[in-house]
């Protein structure tokens, strides 16, 4: 399921529907039923069915075409053909071949096959000046539209000849100039619109992925609905704190390029683990990571299935990590100053698996008792312990968790 702040960028289906319908889709049939009017008596003409016909057609590809372009189908020769195909049958069923003696409705599948055709070779070439000139075409095409409607009406209501006969009114040479030219600058607009569209969202795209890092998926895309959740509340979280044992020792005798490798690996071998169970916040910081979860349960696998994660790709290098992991109340959203801010939680429950990391051995997972009792005998735990914790008054009694659950599919 896309995210939200995705759907967002991209725009729902029913934007899609509704954009393909007023920016292509209808140009056509409003322009042929507003000829049919003038050709015919107004109100006996909207007694008929044919309007409604040409726009429920209409309505038909809008709804299969924008579809398309929402899943990112390149359907747009044969989206383009729905509407007259439609209109076409149906009316053919009901006044016979006679339908193709009206030279506008002739005109409906030149167009639509000339825009389809512009509109496939456009979005289906990685030329950039070809991509533009289908543009300024399929501009000018669209503007014909009307142009040519205005001819067929000016023939079969005054009755030309010929096209000289029709050209030789300066009314008729104005409009015959006038319009390809001005589907020449809705062209260029055009253009620089998609231009600007693409620069925005490309930046828009290169944000979202900065603020995940920083947000995380999950709650990047409640925030953009709500910004709420980004504000100091009281939670009830599951912290879990992981550190590589001698890596300060270890890396004064590598280079800044090895020891950067090995970090990166260090993090992405890791980084499927908090994805599975869902982490709230994800903190890296050098060689530590910490990991914040709305359940001790997620925690604990969590804190179980990263040791078995990292531990083969450390142990390589003679190095291993340490693990905490406590389960209390932070108070948790944006906290800073006015030009800088960073969504962070803080609290005693921090510390305490902050210590507990600290203190565990090597390969160890070190849970608090608090921990130890909201899970229950599901998990397999060692013998208790106490330990000396910077800035505790008293001992921190502590438990190592050996296993969690049977189903690994708590989150």
């Amino acid at each position: 399921m896309d995210l939200d702040v995705t759907a967002r960028l991209k725009g729902t289906r029913t934007r899609y529907i509704v954009h393909e319908f007023f920016t292509n889709t209808f140009h056509y049939p409003l322009a042929s039923i507003i000829l049919e009017l003038l050709l015919h008596d107004a109100l006996s003409y909207l007694y008929e069915i044919d309007p409604y016909v040409i726009i429920s057609a209409a309505v038909i590809q809008a709804m299969f075409y924008g579809s398309w372009l929402h899943r990112g189908l390149n359907r747009q020769f044969v989206g383009n053909l729905i509407a007259p195909a439609i209109y076409t049958l149906f009316e053919v069923s009901l006044e016979g071949m006679e339908f193709f003696e009206s030279p506008h409705h002739i005109a409906y599948w030149g167009f639509a096959i000339a825009i389809g055709i512009t509109q496939q070779v456009r979005d289906g070439t990685a030329n950039e000046e070809l991509h533009d000139a289908m543009i300024m075409l399929e501009s000018v095409v669209r503007t014909c539209i009307f142009l040519a409607l205005y001819m067929i009406l000016e023939v079969l209501k005054d009755g030309y000849s010929s096209y000289g006969e029709f050209m030789a009114s300066a009314s008729h040479q104005f409009v015959v100039m006038v319009i390809p030219l001005l589907g020449m600058v809705f062209g260029f607009a055009n253009i620089n619109t998609e231009r600007y569209h693409n620069v925005l969202m490309r930046t828009a795209q290169q944000l979202r992925e900065y603020s995940e890092w920083f947000l995380g998926t999950d709650l990047l895309s409640k925030a953009v609905n709500n910004p709420e959740v980004l504000s100091l509340k009281r939670h009830e979280r599951s912290m879990v704190f992981t550190d590589i044992r001698g890596f300060t020792r270890w890396s004064e005798t590598r280079s800044p390029e090895e020891v950067v490798a090995v970090m990166n690996a260090y993090y992405e071998a890791a980084e499927p683990v908090w994805v599975k169970y869902q982490a709230i916040k994800v903190k890296l910081t050098a060689d530590e990571i910490m990991l914040v979860f709305s359940s001790p349960e997620a925690a604990a696998e969590a804190a179980i299935a990263m040791l078995e994660a990292v531990r083969p790709l450390l142990e390589i290098h003679g190095l291993g990590v340490g693990t905490g992991i406590h389960t209390g109340p932070v108070v948790e959203g944006v906290m800073g100053g006015n030009a800088r801010k960073s969504y962070d939680l803080l609290g005693d429950s921090v510390n305490t698996a902050k210590r507990l990391c600290d203190n565990a051995e090597l390969n160890e997972i070190l849970a608090s008792t608090d921990m130890y009792y909201v899970l229950g005998s599901d998990y397999l735990f060692g013998n208790q312990r106490e330990i000396e914790a910077k800035g505790k008054a008293e001992p921190v009694k502590v438990r190592p968790l050996f296993r969690g659950l049977i189903s690994n599919d708590v989150v």
